[in-house]
């Protein structure tokens, strides 16, 4: 070959070579140039177009070397090739949401942004129409509602909460006929509220916005308190509890019409004869109306002394048995102090010892501050807070509970720490723990929004959740021999509790360290939400204290005096896994090796139907119990085989439903 031939071939080697290298990386970083446009599926395309403007500080380390990495990035969920998850909470993207990029993801099921730092309006979401959650709460979005949302109609949960969103709340947000979690606080909206009907709505929350007008009365917006309005203050109406102001019933002199003159006056003036009526009978009907209207006027004045004598006597009486407990007169009494469990039939406290208390001396309220968490509105005083009346809930571990209701009837949970089990943590670091522990916010978890000491006292102060513990949904009414839960109720209850938990991980250096099934609660939809996280930490806790927790606890924890980790975590998790398939306590729970797990499950379950389903959350739940906690997945790895096992199911679903006929 000559040396012009071979140079040549050099020079066409190196030319190849330079252009492959710089569109790799341009792949990389950016969108992808236009030769490589027809090469890329279009779900990377959207996804590279959506982080060369949204991730300016480069927090996604996406590239692509095959043509389905995309599916392994982080935050990124595909089933067939198709992306139908983006989950990109708390990754510090700072930048704008591109129009023309992720709106093409038209399989894309879940879409979460929330807790970033993305501003700018919110692009046109329509090319979305499978789109059934997204949160893109916690950013600096600016610009009015958008409109694009409301052809989305699978949508279930939508979050746009603290934003700088302005403008008003289309009249047009009755068509999402399927939102059961609809979040708007916190923004610059204006005008008045929808007349929401959604009857499958759930979660709702508009407060902190500049609002106006009456609240529609209407059966799905009268069902949520006055929490989801508040800090609007020109919002009134019988949903919030407050007077629309009205105009005058008598307009003034200055401003009255002159009254109409009589038709046949009128006609009288044309040259029109009519004649007039005849006044006898207008004098015969006026004297009729007058004793009608005064009859009843004299009716209602009767009932109106009746019902206030009555209601006077009634609440005369109700003083006379009995005064209210209060979370005061709790606080007031002994530090370690036990109030009796209320009685089946009524959920009251009964009150001998706290009568005690009341007929005592009055003890002068303890001193300190009731202390707000970062962010949070101060809705309430320390003395609206200790007026409250006090219902029993549970005792725990570290406290007792109670259901706190106000006079403005806002419900809250507090817990009375147990002051003996905590007093190895000083004030100073009661308070920083606290204040790391109130940062943390996420749908599966009970928010803990303040927290109070002061001598020999301490509380702490949780959003209340309706709908009891998971432990009383799988043992409360159940008969010994009881069917436990459906396999696909496990498998959201258990997907909710591993949210929460890696959300813990996460977002800060914390641990649970007490899941078990009373420290899962269930919210107003049923979702299941962790409580008492990180507590545990402030107390001095042996397995004498609370043998039915020690079941929970890894083997690494229970031996020794060493506190919790996230891999105890995982070790609790799936005793929880295995008390939720079973409908066993974990007392009850056999020393099994785990290849024998799977049929001790069968047989507690009897006749459950999927099998298959069935025998992987089996699995889950023993890797997630190995004695070794080197073995054990985190519970980020945990999410993943969750969410397999649900897109495995819904696929053969889809295929059987095929099979079958149906749409």
């Amino acid at each position: 070959m000559s040396p012009l031939m071979l140079l040549l071939c050099f020079l066409l080697q190196l030319i190849y070579s330079f252009y492959f290298c710089s569109s790799s990386a341009a792949a990389a970083t950016s969108t992808p140039s236009a030769p490589f446009n027809s090469l890329l599926p279009s779900d990377a395309v959207s996804l590279l177009s959506f982080k060369s403007k949204a991730d300016l500080d480069n927090k996604l380390h996406y590239t692509l070397n095959e043509r389905f990495d995309y599916c392994q990035w982080r935050g990124v969920k595909c089933v067939q090739g198709r992306v139908v998850r983006l989950v990109l909470q708390g990754f510090s993207l700072r930048g704008t949401f591109p129009a023309n990029s992720l709106t093409h993801l038209d399989q894309l099921r879940i879409l979460n942004l929330r807790n970033n730092s993305l501003s700018g309006p919110i692009p046109d979401l329509s090319g979305l129409p499978n789109l059934k959650t997204l949160f893109l709460d916690h950013n600096f979005f600016s610009g009015t509602f958008p409109l694009s949302v409301l052809s989305i109609h699978r949508l279930v949960i939508l979050d746009l909460s603290r934003n700088n969103l302005t403008g008003s709340l289309p009249v047009r947000l009755t068509v999402l006929d399927r939102l059961n979690y609809l979040r708007l606080d916190s923004n610059w909206f204006n005008g008045s509220i929808p007349p929401l009907n959604q009857t499958q709505l759930q979660i709702f929350n508009v407060s902190n916005n500049n609002l106006t007008g009456p609240v529609p009365v209407t059966p799905t917006l009268k069902k949520f308190n006055i929490r989801s309005f508040l800090r609007n203050p020109s919002l009134c109406g019988e949903v919030v509890d407050k007077p629309c102001r009205s105009a005058p019933f008598f307009d003034s002199p200055s401003s009255a019409a002159s009254p109409p003159t009589p038709l046949y006056q009128n006609a009288q003036s044309q040259g029109i004869l009519i004649t007039p009526p005849p006044q006898h009978k207008h004098k015969k009907v006026g004297v009729v109306l007058g004793f009608v209207v005064g009859t009843l006027i004299l009716i209602a004045a009767v009932l109106c002394i009746f019902a206030f004598v009555k209601k006077r006597r009634e609440e005369t009486e109700t003083e006379s048995k009995a005064t209210k407990c209060t979370i005061e007169t709790i606080t007031n009494s002994a530090p370690n102090a036990t109030v009796s469990e209320p009685d089946d039939s009524s959920q009251e406290i009964k009150l001998e010892k706290e009568m005690k208390v009341l007929q005592a001396p009055k003890q002068q309220m303890k001193s300190g501050n009731l202390i707000f968490c970062s962010g949070e509105t101060e809705l309430y005083s320390l003395e609206q807070l200790m007026r409250a009346s006090a219902e029993l809930l549970g005792r725990g571990t570290i406290g007792t509970t109670y259901k706190a209701l106000m006079a403005s009837q806002l419900i809250v949970s507090v817990k009375r720490l147990d002051a003996g089990k905590t007093s190895i943590t000083s004030a100073e670091a009661f308070e920083q723990h606290m204040e790391s522990v109130g940062m943390l916010r996420h749908p599966n978890l009970v928010a803990v929004r303040a927290y109070f000491q002061a001598k020999q006292e301490r509380l702490v102060i949780y959003d209340y959740q309706p709908n009891g513990s998971l432990f009383n949904l799988i043992h409360g009414s159940r008969s010994t021999r009881a069917r436990p839960l459906h396999w696909t109720s496990c498998l959201k209850i258990a997907e909710d509790v591993a949210q929460g938990l890696a959300y813990i991980h996460q977002a800060s250096k914390l641990t649970h360290g007490n899941l078990k099934s009373s420290n899962v609660l269930l919210g107003s939809d049923f979702e299941a939400c962790l409580t008492d996280y990180s507590i545990i930490a402030l107390a001095d806790i042996s397995s004498e204290d609370d043998p039915d927790s020690a079941c929970y606890k890894a083997p690494e924890v229970r031996k020794s005096a060493r506190r919790a980790t996230p891999g105890s975590d995982v070790y609790a998790y799936g005793i929880l896994l295995l008390e939720l398939l079973t409908g066993k306590p974990p007392s009850q729970h056999p020393h099994l090796s785990p290849p024998d797990v799977p049929d001790w499950v069968r047989a507690m379950r009897e006749d459950d139907n999927e099998d298959r389903w069935l025998a992987m959350l089996v699995d889950l739940a023993s890797i997630c119990s190995l004695t070794s906690p080197e073995q054990r997945p985190t519970m980020r790895q945990i999410l993943k085989m969750i969410q397999d096992i649900k897109d495995s199911a819904m696929v053969e679903n889809n295929k059987r439903d095929a099979h079958n006929g149906y749409s």
